[in-house]
């Protein structure tokens, strides 16, 4: 089996990525789809506690990595939603629900407007690795921003 098929399953999030092309015609929002879907195993790790989150999302960010990049001379295709599946698991690491859903909603800000530090330089980086870093830099943002709510919330 030629290898872009697996790849391609993954990158797309098991098929989520497709999902506005089949309802709209456009891949428009695929990326926030992708992301949506992935928030809900990012949060039911959590009962698993915070080490089985971290390894959820250091998997998902190497799947990324590898799915993304058969797709990269394509740039960074909007069906390619893994990416933001992998900032979606980084975003909710550690905290409660509250926590996690202020930083899911931080880190698509940070994606989506690549106005946040790092955001937009990281996504430079060649390949999948480019496709993925920008995800992950706005993960941590979310993270951050989870973590800080969480403390607040004692």
């Amino acid at each position: 089996m030629d290898g872009s098929v697996p790849a391609r399953v993954v990158a797309s999030w098991f098929g989520c990525g497709f999902v506005p092309r089949r309802l709209r015609g456009s891949d428009e929002g695929a990326g926030t789809v992708g992301a949506v879907v992935a928030l809900v195993p990012a949060l039911l790790l959590a009962r698993a506690g915070w080490a089985a989150q971290l390894a959820a999302a250091l998997v998902v960010v190497g799947l990324s990595v590898w799915a993304s990049g058969y797709f990269a001379d394509e740039g960074d295709p909007a069906w390619v939603v893994v990416d933001e599946a992998a900032g979606t698991f980084i975003a909710t690491i550690g905290v409660s629900l509250g926590p996690a859903l202020v930083g899911f909603v931080v880190f698509r800000v940070a994606d989506i407007s690549k106005r946040f530090p790092l955001v937009r330089r990281a996504e430079a980086c060649p390949g999948g690795l480019g496709i993925t870093a920008d995800d992950v830099v706005a993960g941590l943002w979310g993270l951050g921003a989870a973590w800080i709510v969480q403390g607040l919330m004692g």
